[in-house]
C-alpha cells in the first residue's frame, strides 16, 4: 500500500493516545505534526487540554471526521479505535510501533481500512518527502 496518501497535508488527523508528558511519544508526534502544519486533534478521556488545545475523549466526540487516525496506545486499545474508525467510515489507520496488535490489523484489512503498522509517523513518515 502507497504511504503517501497519509501524509498529505489537507488531511485532518487525530492522534489517539496524545500525552501532557512531553517524554512520551503521545506527546511528541502530535507537536512534530502541529510544528508541521498538519491540522491534528487530540484524543485522550484523561485531558481536557494538551498546550492549550482542546483534546477530546474519544473520536466521535471530534467536531470533524478525521481523514487519517494514528494510535499510540496500547494493542487493546487500538483493537477498539480501529472498530470505532469503521463505525466512523473512517479509512486510515497507522498504528504506530507497540501499538499494532494483529487482531487489529486484520480488522482493519478485512473491513477495507487503510493500514500502516511497524513504522513511525514521524521517523519513518515525515522524513520521507510531506505532500503540501
Amino acid at each position: 500500500m502507497e504511504t503517501k496518501e497519509f501524509f498529505n497535508k489537507k488531511n485532518l488527523i487525530a492522534i489517539v493516545g496524545v500525552s501532557s508528558n512531553s517524554e512520551k511519544w503521545g506527546w511528541k508526534i502530535y507537536n512534530s505534526l502541529k510544528s508541521s502544519g498538519f491540522c491534528v486533534y487530540s484524543i485522550n478521556p484523561k485531558y481536557m487540554q494538551i498546550n492549550g488545545d482542546a483534546c477530546y475523549p474519544d473520536l466521535k466526540s471530534l467536531p470533524k471526521k478525521p481523514d487519517v487516525v494514528i494510535t499510540v496506545v496500547s494493542p487493546k486499545i487500538t483493537e477498539h479505535i480501529v472498530e470505532e474508525c469503521k463505525n466512523l467510515k473512517i479509512n486510515k489507520v497507522w498504528m504506530q510501533p507497540g501499538s499494532e496488535s494483529e487482531k487489529a490489523i486484520i480488522f482493519c484489512k478485512s473491513n477495507n481500512i487503510d493500514v500502516v503498522y511497524n513504522a513511525c509517523f514521524v521517523v519513518d513518515g515525515l522524513k520521507n518527502k510531506v505532500d503540501d
